[in-house]
């Protein structure tokens, strides 16, 4: 019987608060600082943004210094929070690389040094920390922190979290998947292969229910065609390294270690289908395999320029590449006078003039999108730094008339789109 004055022994209970930072980087490459000069006090050259902690930050660099009080004197660069957030609580650091090899980097960093008032609180989204004094301008452009017209700016955050640890004592590790590597294992031994692929010559064996598996283009061919059974399939239309790639992402789901397929021949960039990573879109399309064709978007996305994009851009909409085809319409319009004076843009304009309607249209919605300070630069002030009127009235005149009549526009921006003989953007 339960008595009230008996003594209940109850297992103890714990738990533990933990305060930690979650930190990242990012590295801030500023070209033709030279150029940057002038662009007044107050003005700022933002990074992209980046994520740490669930926020977005940006770096701001001032070439002209952020105090008016210091009349150019000095550069200032500031760290801001770039989203939504509410007293969030961070410890920074920026770097200035030295660029003479020598290390000798300059520093300012919360990190690894005691804290009077603990990390820095920024209020609200536009809040920043920095220094509008951060170095001397003169003794900036004399220095090693400057070479070939180039700054080097990292930056790490640190942003503070709480959470209440509850794991228990006792845990158990499990080990990543590693059904890749028993597949790749079954690929590359052989074993119970049934068909086998004559690729200009060469012979590939694999497994029929592992390609129909993974490829709707197989499954069909294997399993929903009423024809005997074909133990030998002959691709003709594939190269042997390209087709071995493949059946590697197909057996094992990751990108075979290829250096040919990182890398982008941009010295033969109207033969930009002829490399390893369009041959392996190309495939991918065929076979019907998304994720590997977003691995391969992924790779030439990195090679994205002023030279390339229009290329690129030819290449993802052949092999309906959306996602590459996207950053590349968006890149064109934010660097629209420099694109079209690539040899880029005459190859798009020769062998895909249907792209040009979906640049337009893309041009049309960054310019409505941005039409305040954002980092897309409208592509009409692109053209009216020239300082010329007439391209004003034709801005207004053609794109109330919708984007299909803009084609008379695109001619006129072809040509130089400016009445006083000068090339676009020209002073």
């Amino acid at each position: 019987m339960y008595s009230p004055n008996s003594s209940i022994l109850v297992s103890p209970s714990s738990s533990r608060s933990v305060t930690e930072t979650v930190n990242g980087s990012h590295n801030f490459v500023i070209k033709g600082y030279s150029l940057a000069k002038g662009i007044g006090v107050g003005k700022h050259i933002a990074s992209e943004n980046f994520t740490v902690g669930g926020y977005q930050w940006a770096i701001y660099f001032y070439p002209d210094g952020k105090n008016p009080e210091d009349n150019s004197a000095y550069v200032s660069v500031f760290i801001a929070l770039a989203s939504e957030g509410t007293d969030v609580r961070a410890l920074f650091e920026l770097t200035l690389a030295d660029q003479s090899g020598n290390g000798k980097h300059k520093v300012h960093s919360h990190f690894d040094r005691s804290l009077e008032s603990g990390p820095y609180t920024l209020k609200y989204r536009g809040s920043m920390w920095g220094y509008k004094r951060f170095f001397k301008r003169a003794q900036l452009e004399a220095s090693t922190f400057l070479k070939d017209d180039c700054l080097k700016i990292n930056c790490t955050v640190g942003v503070v979290v709480s959470s209440i640890d509850c794991s228990k004592l006792n845990t158990i590790h499990v080990p990543e998947s590693d059904i890749g590597v028993q597949f790749g294992m079954l690929l590359e031994s052989e074993e119970g292969s049934d068909v086998t692929f004559s690729v200009s010559g060469e012979k590939f064996h694999a497994h029929k229910l592992v390609l129909a598996a993974r490829s709707p283009v197989f499954e069909t061919e294997f399993f929903n065609e009423t024809e005997e059974d074909n133990h030998e399939v002959v691709v003709a239309d594939m190269e042997p390294r390209v087709f071995k790639a493949l059946l590697h992402f197909i057996y094992k789901d990751t990108l075979i270690e290829d250096e040919e397929l990182f890398t982008l021949r941009s010295s033969f960039l109207p033969s930009l289908s002829d490399t390893f990573a369009a041959k392996l879109l190309a495939a991918a399309e065929k076979y019907g395999l998304p994720r590997l064709k977003l691995m391969c978007e992924s790779v030439l996305c990195r090679d994205i320029s002023v030279d390339s994009v229009a290329y690129i851009l030819a290449l993802a909409d052949r092999y309906h590449a959306t996602e590459l085809k996207s950053i590349c319409l968006k890149f064109s319009a934010e660097n629209l006078v420099a694109v079209m004076q690539s040899d880029g843009f005459e190859y798009l304009k020769e062998n895909c003039p249907s792209l040009q309607s979906e640049l337009l249209k893309t041009v049309a919605g960054c310019d409505e999108e941005f039409s305040g300070e954002g980092k897309c630069r409208s592509v009409w002030a692109q053209f009216s730094d020239g300082g010329d009127t007439n391209d004003r009235s034709v801005r207004q005149q053609t794109w109330e008339n919708g984007v299909e009549r803009s084609q008379s526009l695109w001619v006129q921006l072809s040509d130089g789109g400016n009445n006083n003989g000068r090339s676009p953007g020209q002073d």
